[in-house]
């Protein structure tokens, strides 16, 4: 195809079709690209949270979310979120409000609700689960809370 921006004549209609058309390529070539390294991170963050333990550093960085936000006078900090797919519902049971949510829970997620149950709750800390992103109108990402207000009476 010649470099109609070398010409002084004005390129002809199937030149500006076919430049368009490349252009539209390389846009859907760079979309699929960004999708794929999407799939691929997506991919091995749904490995490490079926498969693998929570890490120290994991839990160091709700320790941090927590004194931020006391740090900032706020009494709630969203201290773990992960795609509502890993749950067994895909976050149904989370996004009703069904008081047995936690049931739905697995891998990372359930691991740190359990840890919740024996070293936060016992010290006055609350937890809940919302679905925080609904991409499409279906559920997407869910966020645990960890709450340390005051009851209300």
């Amino acid at each position: 195809m010649p470099d109609i921006h070398k010409t002084d004549t004005p390129p002809s209609a199937e030149q500006l079709r076919m430049m368009l058309l490349q252009e539209q390529m390389e846009e859907a070539n760079k979309f699929e690209k960004q999708k794929a390294k999407e799939q691929e991170k997506l991919a091995a963050f749904t490995e490490d949270f079926l498969k693998n333990q929570v890490t120290e550093n994991e839990i160091a960085v709700v320790r941090r979310l927590v004194m931020n936000a006391g740090k900032a006078g706020k009494f709630e900090a969203m201290v773990y979120s992960f795609p509502s797919d890993l749950c067994t519902d895909s976050g149904r049971a989370i996004n009703s409000g069904d008081p047995r949510w936690a049931d739905t829970l697995q891998g990372k997620a359930k691991e740190f609700y359990n840890r919740f149950l024996e070293l936060g709750k016992p010290q006055g800390f609350k937890l809940k689960a919302m679905i925080v992103t609904f991409p499409g109108g279906i559920p997407g990402d869910v966020g645990f809370f960890l709450n340390w207000a005051p009851d209300s009476k």
